[in-house]
């Protein structure tokens, strides 16, 4: 039975590959061959087909980097400005109290017969502005600044500052101001809880020192602007140094 089988698949492939090769069309047996004439029928003019060569794009100019061109020399004018700027110095010495009015007297009168008129200018300047404490004392002895500030309530003693001024002392600083508006406000606050023996007074007024200036516009200015500064009878080794012009 087996080899019937065999025998009859055997004959089933060599009958299909048969028919697959086209070996049986001449008796009607043979697969549909696969085409498209249609397409063929559909092509207008294929004679006139033509293939042509990709054409090559123009590229774009490299820009020309123009060459540094060498720098100009000075016109004497900007040169000769440029020289002055360079020799033009500035001295400086200081400071004086502006309270000693006899020694700034004596810094001027030397200056003046030393010095060009507008070479020189003797400048005052605020080192410190004026210092205003709201202010208790001065008592008679520490026993009695120590008695007060134990009356004091916790708040207020918490803003005591030092008395720099040996005038006041003893005494207690409550609170420091820049001005006397200031702290008279804030001792109106304070004589609302309870401070009453308290006041406003002033304990520095403000710091003012002068400084003299020399302005050169060449080498020879400045140096007798240095040695007229350096011969000053009232400099007593104050500070002489360069300034900006």
């Amino acid at each position: 039975m087996l080899r019937v089988v065999a025998l009859l698949l055997i004959l089933l492939n060599a009958g299909y590959f048969a028919w697959s090769q086209g070996m049986l069309r001449a008796y009607g047996w043979a697969p549909v061959e696969q085409h498209e004439p249609e397409r063929l029928a559909q092509q207008v003019r294929p004679e006139a087909l033509r293939i042509l060569s990709t054409p090559v794009l123009p590229t774009a100019p490299v820009p020309q980097v123009a060459a540094p061109t060498a720098p100009t020399a000075p016109t004497p004018e900007v040169a000769e400005e440029s020289s002055a700027r360079a020799t033009a110095q500035c001295w400086q010495a200081g400071p004086w109290d502006v309270t000693q009015a006899a020694q700034l007297e004596a810094v001027r009168r030397q200056l003046g017969q030393s010095l060009p008129a507008g070479s020189w200018t003797l400048d005052v300047r605020v080192t410190a502005p004026a210092r205003w404490i709201i202010y208790m004392g001065r008592y008679a002895n520490t026993a009695e600044l120590d008695r007060k500030r134990a009356q004091l309530s916790p708040r207020t003693r918490r803003g005591l500052q030092t008395l720099d001024n040996p005038e006041l002392q003893p005494g207690l600083s409550l609170a420091r101001f820049e001005t006397q508006a200031k702290a008279q406000d804030e001792l109106e606050a304070m004589q609302k809880r309870g401070v009453r023996t308290a006041r406003v007074v002033q304990e520095w007024p403000e710091r003012r020192q002068a400084w003299v200036r020399v302005q050169a516009a060449d080498a020879s200015q400045a140096a007798a602007g240095q040695a007229a500064l350096q011969s000053l009878p009232t400099l007593n080794g104050k500070a002489s140094t360069t300034c900006s012009p």
